[in-house]
């Protein structure tokens, strides 16, 4: 038999999966966002919203979004998410493994680290409270779903002082700023 090292589980972790589909509790759900369709037109028009756009600094054209969704629908390390509340979509979120993104570059990322980009797509649904309420279920969800995973994190540019404030009240806390491609940003961790 061979011996079992110490660094034996840590190896197995390296081999992280693609990031985790939420199973999100009633009146939350979550799904894959699909590259065509009503999906594709909706993550676009969403990330035109001056709001969004603000900060996520991706109002690309239809084109751009199709292959963008398409080659994260491809590749194993980010899956694009859309939130529906009541059934409605509301929230688009992309979740990803931190390891494998520009952050780990910012802070010792483990490999089943998750990270998670997200918007509320029409302006008349932000300030009600929707993503303090969804961040809970969300990160008991992904927790859930990899039992590898300690520490989710978020990286809000740091003058969305309003997507921060959801955060710090959703349970993810301040931890540095960090320099990533095109912001400078606030690195905001939840443990399990």
């Amino acid at each position: 038999m061979k011996p079992v090292s110490h660094l034996d589980s840590y190896r197995l972790q390296l081999m992280a999966d693609a990031p985790p589909v939420p199973d999100l509790p009633m009146p939350w759900d979550a799904r894959v966002a699909r590259s065509d369709g009503y999906d594709l037109h909706l993550v676009h028009r969403w990330n035109q919203a001056p709001h969004v756009a603000a900060f996520r600094r991706q109002a690309w054209t239809l084109p751009q979004w199709e292959r963008r969704l398409a080659e994260l629908l491809a590749g194993d390390d980010v899956r694009p998410v859309l939130v529906s509340w009541h059934g409605r979509p509301v929230i688009y979120t992309e979740v990803y493994r931190a390891a494998r993104h520009a952050v780990a570059h910012c802070y010792r990322a483990r490999p089943h680290d998750l990270g998670l980009n997200l918007a509320v797509g029409e302006l008349a649904m932000t300030d009600r409270g929707l993503v303090r309420s969804l961040l809970p279920r969300l990160t008991d969800a992904l927790f859930e779903a990899d039992p590898h995973c300690t520490r989710i994190v978020l990286e809000p540019d740091v003058r969305n002082t309003r997507a921060i404030r959801s955060f710090e009240a959703g349970g993810f806390v301040a931890a540095d700023e960090i320099m990533l491609p095109g912001k400078l940003a606030l690195l905001m961790v939840c443990k399990r």
